[in-house]
C-alpha cells in the first residue's frame, strides 16, 4: 500500500469545520495517525489487516500522546492532513494507523473509509467502518 506521508506538525483540524473529542491514548500515537477505541475505551492504532474491530476507526489524532495521556481526535468535518492528497480521491484506513487511497487496499483488508480529498491538503472526514473485507 502507498500510505500518505504525513507531517505530524502540519495536522490541523479546520476551525469551525471539524468535530473533535478527547480520548485517552492506549499506546504512543502521533498526530495524523488513525485510531480506534479498544475494550478499555483507550485509543489504539487502527489497522485494516487484523480484524473488523481494529478497523472500526474512531478518528484521526490531532496531537501526539504517550500511553495514558490525553489525545484530541478529529471525528468529522475538515482536516488539513499534513500531507499531499489527490482531489476527488477516496482515502481509507491502511496498516498501523496509516491512510491510503482506496485503490491500494489488498485482498482480505477491512474497508474503512476515512474521507475524500477536496484540496491537495484537505480531507473531508466521512469515517465509515464497513466491516467488509476485500475479496
Amino acid at each position: 500500500m502507498a500510505d500518505l506521508s504525513i507531517t505530524a506538525a502540519n495536522v490541523v483540524a479546520t476551525a469551525g469545520e471539524a468535530t473533535t473529542r478527547s480520548v485517552t491514548a492506549g499506546a504512543t500515537i502521533t498526530a495524523g495517525q488513525v485510531v480506534y477505541l479498544d475494550s478499555s475505551n483507550e485509543a489504539q492504532l487502527a489497522h485494516c489487516e487484523t480484524s473488523a474491530t481494529t478497523a472500526d476507526v474512531e478518528g484521526i489524532a490531532l496531537n501526539g500522546a504517550a500511553k495514558d495521556q490525553p489525545l484530541q481526535i478529529a471525528t468529522a468535518g475538515q482536516l488539513d492532513i499534513g500531507g499531499t492528497l489527490t482531489v476527488g480521491t477516496i482515502y481509507v484506513l491502511s496498516a498501523a494507523g496509516a491512510i491510503c487511497p482506496a485503490a491500494d487496499l489488498a485482498t482480505d483488508d477491512y474497508v474503512t473509509i476515512i474521507g475524500v480529498a477536496d484540496a491537495a491538503d484537505n480531507l473531508v472526514l466521512a469515517i465509515k467502518a464497513s466491516g467488509v473485507q476485500v475479496p
